[in-house]
């Protein structure tokens, strides 16, 4: 598809030097240095930015510190609700912008895209709109020293914890900018955002919306760059109080070492590997496509993505022919292709990752039954894959592949114990599913699956007020909900006497 279809704002919007966005200004590195923004579904450049380092994350923090200790604090909670319903009335008011530059950035599908910036991350600034005003201490019947309880109150605040700094991935980039953004405004925090660098285009693009929404210069600020450079000088910073990651577990080990520093607070949304468990009793018409979306949404490049497949024996032939049908039907094509059904990869390194998976799953024992290859186009195209024959010991079950590679796996009888030491045999911990008419079997394995989030007869069920979040090696803490905002607060206790 030629950029020329875009819409004009998104044109003007490729054609800017892009910058940092601190205090409320749009800045240059110091350094002179930038990079490149290719669109993956052609692997050509579409615009550069410039990549900073330490020197651009120590102003950004200290115009984010400026902004909490000044006109923020001043804020009311409802003052900061009627902002948030504001950035989502403006990011629907930027609709066709948002979604041209999700797609150049990340290449999903128009469809995915569509939904994504009209009404994923419209629903979630609103969900948090909600919040401020509702914040909230309780008094505690509490008698310090002996005091008698008429000569003494406890109570307890709940306070911003300050400056935060965000790391995001390039897989979901809107959603997951707006994933920090939103409880920070909440909560009354302000931020300091370092973009993926391959997908740096909306976040730029939604800093100036909050701008436009009525949030005071400094309490949102964007650092371009490498996570070498930007990111491990953001997560080392003294003058962060808390750092948000989402992105791959061996990041996050990394994030937690720098952070020990000043120990600040750390919240992880990172890898997964997740389980997808049907029973022979399930409902298949349900199943198959369930299974197919499971692995296959994003390019399989998610974090939820199901891509383990644990089925029953009997029922292991007909579920695995349904699934290869519908990864060999789908379309590959770039996302600004309306009929696209499925998109590119981030990157060739990252088709090249792939590639060796699947390779590495062949020589290991596994069946290839569809895709595994890279058709001969421009752009970072992978096909759906579907590998049988896979066990909990292989290479491309145990490690999380970020790529469109179902591997399936079976069992044949119903000893629930034995069906879940296989599903929890990863590391990660973050989603899974099971399929089954039997309530009781559901229940039990909802239970017996170590993960942050387990659904029935459905993957990846997620809602702005349902907590999501990691065991094991997946992360650390929860977002989405209630449990999302606890990260940015912090509890002061208070008596007093008279």
């Amino acid at each position: 598809m030629s950029l020329t279809n875009l819409s004009p704002a998104t044109l003007d919007f490729l054609h800017r030097r892009h910058g940092h966005f601190i205090g409320g200004r749009w800045v240059q590195s110091a350094s002179g240095r930038s990079f490149d923004v290719h669109d993956p579904a052609s692997g050509e450049k579409i615009a550069s930015c410039a990549a900073g380092d330490a020197h651009e994350i120590d102003l950004a923090v200290k115009a984010a510190r400026a902004a909490f200790e000044g006109p923020w604090s001043k804020f009311t909670a409802a003052q900061r609700s009627v902002i948030l319903w504001k950035i989502a009335d403006l990011v629907q008011a930027n609709f066709q912008q948002l979604f041209e530059l999700e797609i150049l950035d990340n290449g999903l599908p128009t469809p995915l895209a569509q939904y994504v910036c009209g009404m994923v991350v419209p629903e979630f600034f609103r969900y948090y709109a909600g919040w401020p005003t509702k914040i909230e201490g309780a008094t505690i019947p509490a008698a310090p020293q002996g005091k008698p309880p008429n000569e003494v109150i406890s109570f307890t605040l709940r306070e911003p914890i300050g400056v935060v700094g965000a790391i995001t991935p390039w897989n979901s980039p809107l959603p997951m900018v707006m994933l920090k953004i939103a409880p920070a405004l909440a909560t009354g925090c302000t931020l300091v955002l370092k973009p993926a660098e391959l997908t740096p285009l909306t976040a730029m693009r939604l800093a100036e919306i909050c701008q436009e929404a009525g949030v005071p210069d400094g309490v949102i600020n964007i650092v371009n760059g490498y996570g070498a450079d930007a990111g491990a000088a953001l997560a080392a910073h003294p003058g962060i109080d808390k750092i948000a990651f989402t992105g791959s577990t061996e990041v996050g080990r990394a994030i937690v070492k720098a952070a020990a520093g000043n120990l600040k607070k750390v919240t992880l949304e990172l890898g997964g590997k997740s389980p997808v468990v049907v029973f022979p009793d399930a409902d298949l018409d349900q199943v198959i496509p369930g299974a197919a979306r499971a692995c296959f949404f994003l390019q399989g490049q998610n974090c939820m993505a199901g891509t383990r497949l644990f089925v029953h024996e009997k029922i292991h032939d007909k579920v695995v022919e349904g699934i290869a049908a519908i990864a060999k039907s789908m379309k590959l094509g770039p996302g600004l292709d309306p009929s696209s059904e499925f998109g590119p990869l981030i990157s060739a390194k990252q088709r090249d990752r792939v590639a060796g998976f699947v390779d590495a799953g062949k020589r290991e024992g596994g069946e290839l039954v569809c895709g595994g290859t890279s058709p001969n186009r421009p752009g970072y195209f992978f096909e759906p894959t579907v590998l049988t024959h896979m066990s909990s010991e292989m290479t491309p079950v145990k490690n999380e592949i970020f790529g469109p590679v179902l591997c399936v796996q079976t069992f044949g009888d119903n000893d629930l114990d034995r069906i879940a030491r296989e599903a929890n045999s990863t590391i990660y911990g973050l989603s899974g599913s099971v399929w089954t008419r039997d309530l009781g079997i559901a229940m039990q394995m909802v239970r017996k699956i170590d993960s942050g989030q387990v659904s029935v007869n459905m993957h990846a069920a997620i809602d702005p007020a349902m907590p999501f979040g990691g065991n094991k090696q997946s992360g650390w803490g929860r977002e989405f909900g209630k449990e999302g905002l606890e990260p940015y607060l912090k509890t002061k206790g208070i008596s007093m006497t008279w």
